[in-house]
């Protein structure tokens, strides 16, 4: 009998990049790949560990998935990804749900791991995550066929007080550019159009492989790849982000004119309780001359509030900072207290009602701002990657290149036939708080 396997991603891209893998794997092993849990004889849950709700949800989905043990086909329940990584012994000695683990360094060898979970031997593969995976491993994409994320480093070194992401994912390491280059041939003789260069420090890039920081030759060059029609940037880090960097976003055509770039907070006492790089000046400084030199980009930003100390004063003065700067786009994080970062143990520790009501309050401050971003494209015509067609309303959906898939806004096409996964001129009639809507132009 052949295996069913379903498999799970919790969490962010790169955990959505490392499941592709794993069902590259297991479906070049033979094995039968399904999307529906409840028709699968093995379940591999992908988990998040970053923060507490990530946690948490990581959690009941192993709880719930495990009840298909009774009501269903499943045979073995293996988990993977940052939880695993993190609290490996944790998971086995309280969750006899789970048949085996893997780490995120050690996903490479999910089939070996499936092998020995339906033996009943309880597979523990966690070891330091130093792993990077390479071109020639299998990948199946579970993103539309247009789309594609591809991770251009693994790991961090940056020490943030507040993040365990070094913990779970190790230290920074840089994939080789002709590693990257040639699973983006990859992907795009598979119809890939839009690249997105994800890492937990994309502007780091390169500075372990080579001489200096190579993030604006690696977008110079996965743009040349043929069939590529968008490059986007995430995850840039404020304290690496040179004027190299802003030249090639502002000259070349193929990369789009987004950068996503978390900022954590305004204040500098609060930044150097976090560990971030620079200043508020300094922040300013850089935002300052990247709308210089690039007038039409998109910025998107995160900050954390509820940070140990922060006190309502910071809070405000963070408001008016947001209030000033117009992001286009911004996420907003009530602090999680982890275990083993160093601000776990700093004093002055703020309630959880103060820490969410200080999100929802400076998400209402964003809504605002979104507003007025949103409306400056009225009457323009822009280029949007139609994604697909809502036959209830008899429009066609898709995303200009100022917004990354899942994350932002949309825009919706009346009054012309378009087509699935290629680029279209829209002129745009109306503006909501972040979607935009338009004719497409034929």
């Amino acid at each position: 009998m052949i295996e069913r396997v379903s498999v799970v991603t919790l969490g962010c891209e790169k955990n959505l990049v490392d499941s592709e893998i794993m069902s590259g794997l297991i479906h070049q092993r033979g094995f039968s790949l399904v999307e529906k849990p409840e028709d699968a004889t093995v379940i591999i849950v992908n988990t998040c560990g970053f923060i507490d709700a990530a946690k948490e949800e990581s959690v009941n989905t192993i709880l719930n998935l495990a009840e298909l043990k009774d009501s269903a086909r499943l045979k073995a329940l293996i988990v993977s990804g940052c939880l695993t990584q993190r609290y490996k012994k944790e998971l086995m000695d309280e969750m006899p749900e789970i048949d085996g683990i893997v780490g995120t360094g050690d996903f490479h060898r999910i089939n070996e791991i499936i092998d020995e979970a339906l033996r009943g031997r309880k597979p523990v593969y966690v070891g330091n995550p130093v792993f990077n995976y390479e071109e020639n491993l299998p990948r199946l994409l579970t993103t539309p066929r247009h789309t594609a994320y591809v991770k251009i480093a693994e790991g961090c070194d940056n020490a943030c007080t507040f993040c365990s992401i070094p913990i779970m994912r190790g230290k920074f390491r840089s994939r080789s550019i002709e590693s990257i280059l040639a699973e983006v041939k990859l992907l795009s003789e598979q119809g890939v159009k839009e690249i997105s260069l994800i890492a937990q420090d994309s502007t780091n890039y390169g500075t372990d492989l080579y001489e200096g920081f190579k993030l604006p030759d690696l977008l110079n060059k996965v743009s040349e790849v043929p069939g590529i029609e968008w490059v986007r940037l995430h995850y840039a880090y404020p304290g690496f982000f040179t004027d190299e960097l802003i030249e090639a976003i502002a000259t070349n055509p193929k990369v789009c004119n987004y950068i996503d770039m978390p900022l954590q907070h305004s204040e500098d006492s609060i930044l150097k309780k976090m560990r971030r790089p620079g200043r508020q000046r300094d922040v300013r400084e850089l935002v300052g001359k990247i709308r210089a030199r690039i007038p039409e980009v998109a910025l998107r930003t995160s900050m954390i509030v509820g940070f140990p100390g922060e006190t309502e004063e910071d809070f405000e003065k963070l408001c008016d900072f947001v209030r000033e700067m117009k992001f286009d786009r911004l996420g907003v994080f009530a602090y999680s207290q982890e275990e083993d970062t160093p601000a776990n143990r700093l004093p002055d520790q703020l309630s959880d009602d103060v820490k969410q009501f200080r999100a929802n309050t400076l998400m209402e401050i964003q809504r605002e701002v979104a507003k007025e971003n949103a409306a400056k494209y009225v009457g323009r015509t822009i280029e949007v990657l139609v994604e697909r067609y809502d036959g209830r309303s008899d429009v066609y959906i898709g995303r200009s290149q100022y917004d990354a898939p899942e994350v932002d806004g949309e825009v919706y096409i009346t009054n012309c036939p378009v087509q699935i996964g290629e680029m279209s001129k829209v002129r745009i009639t109306h503006a909501y708080e972040y979607d935009l809507s338009g004719e497409g132009i034929a």
